[in-house]
C-alpha cells in the first residue's frame, strides 16, 4: 500500500506539474470574423481542441463581440456576430473589434490579439464593399488571413484568385474544407487546408505564443511530437551531461524529480485531456504493476539488462549516460504514445487504459534497446534517430494498427 501510494503521489505531481507549465503559457488570442452561416464554428471545432466552439465559456465583452476560453486550453478566442445585418450594425460590431483591439493591445502579449480570421464562404463567390474597407482597416491594426470556408469545385478556385488579385495588405488567402463533406453515398470530399493554415498563423504569431498556439491546435500531431521531442532532448541534454555525478544505485530515486518535470513539460505541449487514470496506466507501464517506485530502483534495476554496455552500474553508482538512456527511452516513449492519443481525441475516441499501458510498455523497451546501441562516445542525446512523424505511405498502415488496438469509439453519436 505504501509503494502504491508513492505511485499515486506520482500521478498526481504530473497533473500538478502540467497545470503548472500551462500557467507558464502565454496564451494565444485569436480573432475570428464572419457573417453567420459562414462555418466559423466548424473551423474552430476543427482548427483546435476541446471543442472550443461548443464547450468554451462564451463571454460578452461588446453587444456584438464574445471572449471563449476554456480551463486547461491556452487561448482565447474573439469571436464577432451581427456582421450580416445592417451598415448601422456593421458599423458598431467594426468599432467594436477596434476597441477590443487596442485596450487589449496596451496589457500587453498576453492579452493582445495576435492574429485575424475573416471567413468567408467560397461559394458565395461574394465579398461586399464593407467587407473590403474593414479587412483593409483591420489589417493596420492586426494581422489578418482571409479564410475561404466550404471551397469545393472551380467557383471556389476563382474566387480565391479574385481576392488575391485584389491585393489586399494581408497576410494570405487560405481554401479550406474543415470537415469531409459527403457528395453521394459513395464519394465525399476530404477535408483540407487546415495545415496550410495552421503554418501560416505560425508564421504570423509571436514567438512567446507559439507554445500556446501549439498545444491548443489539433491539426498537425506530428508537429507538437517534434517539439517535444525537441524539448526532451534539450532537457535531458542537460541534466545527464557534462558535470552528472554518478547517482549510487541506492539512491536511484532520484530521477524521479527530473523526470515528473520531463513528462509534465511533454503532457503540457500536447495539449491533451490527460486524467489520472490514464498518467497511472502509462506509469504502471514503466514502474511495474505492483505498486514499484516510479523511475526509482525498479525502473533501473529492471532496465539494465536491456542496455548491455552502456556503461550501466559501475561499483554500485549510475553514470550519467546510462540515466539519460533510460531517460530517453522514458520521454520518447511517452511521445509516441500521446502522439496516438491526440489522433484519437480529435476523431472523438478515447483511450482503452490497459492497451496504453500494453503498449507504453512496448515503447518503453523498443527505445531502450535503440539507446543501447549508441556509442559511448556520441553525446547520446543528439545521436537518436531523428525520423519526421509525419506519416508517408510505408508507416501508415502500421499506425493505423496501433491506432486500431489503442482506441476505443466514442459510444455516443459524433458531434455533427
Amino acid at each position: 500500500m505504501k509503494n502504491l501510494d508513492k505511485n499515486l503521489n506520482i500521478v498526481q505531481d504530473i497533473l500538478n506539474k502540467t497545470e503548472e507549465e500551462l500557467k507558464k503559457m502565454n496564451p494565444v488570442n485569436v480573432l475570428v470574423i464572419g457573417k453567420t452561416g459562414v462555418g466559423k464554428s466548424t473551423l474552430i471545432n476543427n482548427v483546435f481542441r476541446e471543442n472550443l466552439a461548443l464547450t468554451g465559456i462564451g463571454r460578452p465583452i461588446t453587444k456584438h463581440l464574445r471572449r471563449i476560453s476554456k480551463d486547461g486550453v491556452p487561448m482565447v478566442l474573439y469571436d464577432t456576430r451581427g456582421l450580416e445585418l445592417s451598415l448601422e450594425v456593421q458599423n458598431e460590431i467594426k468599432n467594436e473589434i477596434f476597441d477590443t483591439i487596442k485596450e487589449n493591445k496596451k496589457l500587453g502579449v498576453k492579452e493582445e490579439i495576435h492574429i485575424a480570421y475573416y471567413c468567408i464562404n467560397a461559394n458565395s463567390s461574394r465579398i461586399e464593399p464593407t467587407e473590403l474597407e474593414l479587412i483593409s482597416e483591420l489589417s493596420e491594426k492586426v494581422p489578418v488571413v482571409i479564410v475561404l470556408t466550404q471551397s469545393i469545385g472551380e467557383p471556389a478556385t476563382m474566387f480565391k484568385e479574385y481576392i488575391e488579385n485584389l491585393n489586399l495588405p494581408i497576410y494570405g488567402v487560405v481554401s479550406i474544407m474543415a470537415e469531409d463533406f459527403k457528395v453521394t453515398e459513395d464519394y465525399s470530399v476530404l477535408s483540407f487546408g487546415l495545415k496550410e493554415l495552421l503554418e501560416l498563423s505560425f508564421e504570423i504569431i509571436p514567438e512567446e505564443a507559439k507554445k500556446a498556439f501549439n498545444n491548443a491546435q489539433q491539426v498537425d500531431i506530428a508537429r507538437k511530437a517534434n517539439s517535444a521531442r525537441s524539448w526532451a532532448l534539450r532537457y535531458i541534454g542537460t541534466s545527464f551531461g557534462v558535470g552528472f555525478l554518478p547517482i549510487p544505485f541506492s539512491d536511484a530515486s532520484v530521477l524521479v524529480p527530473m523526470q515528473v518535470t520531463l513528462l509534465a513539460h511533454i503532457t503540457a505541449i500536447f495539449g491533451i485531456s490527460m486524467d489520472k487514470a490514464t498518467i497511472a496506466s502509462l506509469v504502471a507501464a514503466i514502474g511495474g504493476t505492483g505498486g514499484a517506485t516510479f523511475a526509482g530502483r525498479y525502473i533501473v534495476s529492471n532496465v539494465i539488462k536491456l542496455i548491455p554496455g552502456a556503461g550501466t552500474v559501475v561499483g554500485g553508482f549510475i553514470s550519467g549516460s546510462t540515466a539519460a538512456v533510460i531517460t530517453t527511452a522514458l520521454s520518447m516513449s511517452y511521445i509516441e504514445v500521446l502522439a496516438i492519443i491526440a489522433a484519437g481525441e480529435k476523431d472523438g475516441k478515447y483511450p482503452d487504459l490497459k492497451n496504453i499501458e500494453i503498449l507504453m510498455r512496448e515503447k518503453f523497451q523498443e527505445r531502450l534497446k535503440k539507446g543501447s546501441k549508441i556509442d559511448k562516445k556520441i553525446d547520446i542525446t543528439t545521436d537518436l534517430p531523428k525520423e519526421n512523424l509525419e506519416l508517408d505511405d510505408s508507416k501508415k498502415d502500421y499506425f493505423l494498427s496501433k491506432f486500431k488496438r489503442l482506441i476505443k469509439p466514442k459510444n455516443s453519436k459524433n458531434d455533427s
